[in-house]
């Protein structure tokens, strides 16, 4: 399961202009693939897609999942060898205010990437990411397995959760595993940091934002707790998911968790602390009792356990140095913005070298 495997592999990356899509792009690109990115524009501005210069070199798509007809064409017509489905509506809080564009985007847009696999007639390795929110979220302190109960309260949870129940429909359905040529599997993660994201109403972007300008930051819920990981750790798992599934007829149907170890559950204060030790001028406030939001669940953490037996995979990085890189990007790209390239690169090889010193085989 080596990442040489993708040296002049085509490969289409759904998303691939938002922040998880655009660190894939470029490892990918670092890699020797042959990237195909159907997306829309980058959803925020500044982007980490746009201020890395990730187009350059790629071929892009700029279609919405939702239209069928058009991204059929494009897949059918790329043939590709790997397929990584990462477009998404991601945010919990827009969920609530466009529950609507939410399911279409999450549950139809995966129904269209699926029924675009079914007619393409060659080998491919197709790893759909949904969300470690596809859990029914019962607030228990051990990590939900692969085979627990999906769904959730929100519109975002719940979407996440039908689309997994429409993998594994179709799956069944129409991709057998004793002839089917395109091998399916799909990978649940959470709770990603690093640099690059400027999402409304995530803590990191929140924090830089409001810092960035000597700012106070506003904490929602100091005291939730999240598996906080850093962006390459889940690209890491589905990279080596796909080795293995273009490899393995096994791993055919299979899901995924990639998350944290068992222990890495801090709080966003936690977060936050650990973050304004690479940073200066820092505030922030506490307004979980003046601002009663939406819900949004307090204690969510994977158990990694099958990813582990079966692929080797484990996260590689603890709790300080995840955002140690992560506030290393952003402090680069407000200092030294033409840089910003460069860093994103850096930070993959610094991140690959890791994983190799701890014998990883997706790293050798």
């Amino acid at each position: 399961m080596y990442l040489s495997s993708f040296e002049n592999k085509i490969v289409i990356i759904t998303g691939n202009t938002g922040f998880k899509g655009s660190w894939l792009t470029a490892w990918l690109k670092q890699l020797g693939a042959k990237v195909v990115g159907i997306a829309l524009d980058p959803p925020t501005e500044p982007s980490h897609f746009t201020v890395s210069g990730l187009s350059e070199g790629i071929v892009e798509h700029r279609i919405d999942i939702r239209n069928q007809h058009e991204l059929e064409e494009v897949i059918l017509s790329a043939k590709p060898d790997y397929l990584f489905h990462l477009a998404a509506q991601a945010l919990v809080r827009h969920s609530y205010e466009n529950p609507l564009e939410t399911w279409q985007t999450n549950v139809l847009g995966t129904l269209h990437i699926l029924e675009a696999l079914r007619k393409l007639e060659k080998p491919c390795a197709a790893v759909i990411i949904t969300s470690d929110k596809c859990y029914d979220n019962v607030e228990w302190i051990w990590g939900y397995r692969e085979t627990d109960s999906i769904g959730g309260p929100d519109p975002y949870s719940a979407s996440k959760g039908a689309a997994e129940l429409a993998i594994r429909s179709h799956i069944k359905s129409f991709f057998p595993k004793e002839t089917s040529m395109v091998r399916i599997a799909s990978a649940r993660a959470g709770n990603v940091i690093g640099g690059g994201d400027w999402a409304k109403h995530r803590i990191v972007p929140d924090c830089v934002n409001a810092w960035s300008t000597n700012n106070i930051v506003e904490l929602r819920n100091p005291h939730s707790t999240r598996p906080w990981q850093h962006v390459l750790e889940p690209l890491s798992g589905y990279l080596t998911l796909a080795i293995a599934l273009a490899n393995r007829s096994e791993l055919h149907g299979q899901p995924f968790n990639f998350g944290p170890n068992a222990q890495q559950n801090n709080s966003v204060l936690e977060l936050v602390k650990q973050m304004a030790l690479h940073w200066e001028k820092v505030r922030w406030q506490d307004i979980s009792d003046v601002k009663a939001g939406q819900y949004e669940s307090g204690l969510l953490k994977l158990n990694c356990d099958k990813a582990l037996h079966y692929l080797q995979w484990h996260s590689v990085l603890g709790f300080e140095d995840t955002v140690r890189m992560t506030a290393e990007w952003y402090r680069a790209y407000y200092h030294q913005p033409a840089q910003i390239a460069a860093m994103t690169s850096a930070q993959i090889v610094a991140y690959t070298a890791i994983a190799q010193q701890q014998c990883l085989a997706w790293a050798q």
